[in-house]
């Protein structure tokens, strides 16, 4: 019995929504990352970009458990020595809320040129509108 193998031309991608309102950052990046590397399909392969589009909305209205507005930090370097630069959650998440939740994502997903593609198909927005309505995209329930 041989193994299934999805080719990429086989597949189609379905765009699909996920509000952020009220959910924990971690559990809503974990369940994009999942949709991203299409793993909720079952002709999933490792090798092959197979996820689907990810469309988040409501990105400001996330929730962070514990102290980790205030314990957490976002840090950056710019390239000069003693250039490391960290900002607390808290600031972060009122600033650019949907970067803050754009890297979560992207962290939970491979660290390849792969996982770089995977990434480009993720759209976060602060608010509950966006521009996707064309592709008439689909509410996904965890």
């Amino acid at each position: 019995m041989n193994t299934f193998m999805a080719k990429a031309e086989d597949l189609e991608c379905k765009w699909l929504v996920l509000d952020a309102e009220g959910r924990s950052l971690g559990r809503l990046a974990a369940d994009a990352a999942r949709l991203l590397r299409g793993k909720h399909k079952p002709e999933f392969t490792p090798h092959v970009d197979c996820g689907d589009h990810v469309i988040i909305i409501n990105a400001a209205k996330v929730v962070l458990t514990g102290n980790k507005l205030r314990d957490k930090y976002y840090y950056r370097h710019t390239g000069y020595p003693g250039g490391l630069k960290a900002t607390d959650y808290r600031t972060f998440m009122a600033k650019k809320p949907e970067e803050a939740v754009r890297k979560a994502v992207v962290g939970m997903l491979p660290h390849t040129r792969l996982g770089a593609k995977m990434a480009k198909k993720l759209k976060v927005y602060a608010g509950p509108e966006h521009p996707h309505q064309a592709q008439e995209p689909e509410v996904w329930q965890p």
